[in-house]
């Protein structure tokens, strides 16, 4: 390979000595845009994680994995005569500077909030084009992909409904409705209703917990990410706890590991005292 060549230049060219249908490795020829777009999920939060853990030098591996991953596109894609590298990084730049007239023109804003909402405002009429709705009114939720964490979808779906009028006037009235759908979940067990009937319920329980995240302007997946990670925190307390008596969770009765969790609680408490939870 050319070392003179610039960064990206050699990881695209990288990319394509994998995928030569020749010398390349048959595991990258094998592969296509829907085999690959799991992966690059995977490397999206490896990238978050990364980013969690402070660790600048796993970030920039993470980061570099995450890259890698469009490069991938780019070359399946050039394959076929579609796009490639160049297309792909000119329409990001096109895109940033079209969604930044504050900057790239001559249009003022006065703060982030405004920002935001000039910001929505392009992405809503780059969807009518894309749409090609003819009276400018493409659907409000489209374009808030399926493929995203479900906790994720529903924020922003009930997000796209209130910039149109659709939500609740306050906080209190989310909870009113928490409350409906939990009791609505407790009739149908109570009922001995069909699983399929009771997924509904708790379906709908868990969209209406979305939605006062997002009236808290809390993000529900950061929210219930930091719960798993308490949960395991206090788990592995509870197991060390456990083994330290020479015995396992399921040689213990469950109101030992209830007080072995408490005491997790109680430390983390001790330690942190804003932890409430």
């Amino acid at each position: 390979m050319d070392m003179t060549q610039s960064a990206i230049e050699r990881l695209i060219d990288v990319m394509a000595r994998l995928r030569d249908p020749e010398r390349g490795c048959p595991w990258d020829i094998e592969q296509n845009f829907e085999t690959i777009a799991p992966y690059t999920i995977e490397e999206a939060y490896e990238v978050a994680d990364a980013i969690a853990s402070g660790d600048k030098a796993v970030l920039l591996g993470e980061l570099g994995d995450l890259l890698f991953q469009v490069i991938y596109y780019a070359q399946m894609s050039r394959e076929v005569g579609g796009f490639d590298f160049d297309a792909i990084a000119r329409a990001a730049a096109d895109k940033m500077i079209r969604r930044h007239p504050h900057v790239f023109g001559d249009q003022e804003v006065d703060d982030s909030a405004a920002q935001t909402r000039t910001w929505e405002a392009h992405k809503a009429t780059e969807r009518t084009q894309r749409s090609g709705a003819g009276d400018g009114a493409a659907r409000a939720l489209a374009g808030v992909a399926r493929a995203l964490p479900a906790l994720v979808r529903a924020h922003k779906l009930a997000k796209r409904a209130a910039r149109v009028g659709f939500d609740w006037p306050t906080t209190a009235a989310v909870i009113t409705k928490i409350e409906e759908e939990l009791g609505e979940v407790s009739r149908e067990i109570a009922a001995g209703a069909p699983t399929a009937r009771v997924k509904d319920e708790i379906g709908d329980l868990l969209f209406a917990v979305a939605n006062l995240a997002r009236k808290l302007d809390i993000d529900p997946e950061a929210a219930l990410r930091d719960t798993n990670d308490k949960f395991t925190r206090r788990f592995a307390h509870v197991e060390d706890r456990l083994a330290q008596r020479g015995i396992t969770p399921q040689q213990t009765e469950l109101h030992e590991m209830d007080a072995l969790w408490n005491e997790a609680k109680a430390a983390e408490r001790k330690a942190s005292p804003s932890s409430k939870g």
